[in-house]
């Protein structure tokens, strides 16, 4: 099992103050689970960054807060800024090793179907990631998945035929589909989708103006308020 360190520093800062907090590059976040009280803390922003990119959500960290021992948590959520994408915000949850958990693992496809590059399909993927229920400390950091056996259209691969490591147990339902190949377009099916429908709407003889400029306008000429959104 991969595992990854990560220091944090008790935080005494809440609420509109937290901006000294980001602007000094810290993300403020919160630890918490196993019955303890919430603890609020920060970590460097650059440091979890990277951390979170190879992490994810489905990684055991082992996080240190100033003296305290180490807790072994996950990154539950995070919360990013809408204009830059930077992380403002963390929630790292404390897990027993030797208590099962529930959490959802990221799909990662492998190799290259014959049906794709050969038969000039496209891959069709229906899940991204799947439920599991395992120790912490038999957690995959993702479930790979091998497409080469896709060398036709009639083939598909279900959450049954997902290779997982002993100990681990997806409770997503076996039958479900996890990927497969569809054949291309036919020229027809391709000819059908350029049509364009154009529909004409017929000015009654002699009116001054149409059904659209009288919605489109209020009294004496003036734009009509804009619905409400």
């Amino acid at each position: 099992m991969e595992k990854i360190n990560l220091i944090a520093h008790k935080r005494e800062v809440f609420g509109k103050k937290l901006r000294t907090v980001r602007t000094a590059g810290d993300v403020p976040a919160i630890v918490y689970g196993q019955e303890k009280e919430p603890e609020p803390v920060t970590v460097n922003g650059h440091e979890f960054t990277k951390i979170y990119a190879r992490a994810g959500h489905n990684t055991i960290i082992d996080l240190k807060i100033d003296q305290d021992a180490s807790d072994n948590v996950l990154i539950q959520a995070i919360a990013n800024d809408p204009v830059n994408g930077d992380i403002t915000h963390a929630d790292f949850y404390r897990v027993n090793m030797s208590q099962a958990i529930r959490t959802s693992v990221p799909i990662h496809f492998v190799g290259e179907s014959p049906a794709v590059y050969q038969d000039e399909g496209t891959l069709l993927s229906n899940l991204e990631e799947v439920e599991v229920e395992t120790l912490p400390a038999k957690l995959p950091s993702n479930i790979e998945v091998d497409i080469s056996i896709l060398d036709d259209f009639e083939k598909t691969i279900h959450v049954s035929d997902l290779k997982v490591p002993e100990g681990v147990t997806i409770l997503a339902d076996a039958e479900e589909l996890v990927c497969k190949v569809d054949p291309p377009r036919s020229e027809e099916e391709m000819e059908a989708l350029n049509d364009e429908i154009v529909e004409e709407i017929p000015a009654e003889e002699g009116a001054e103006g149409t059904d659209t400029e009288a919605a489109t306008e209020g009294e004496e000429g003036k734009p009509a308020d804009k619905p409400a959104e």
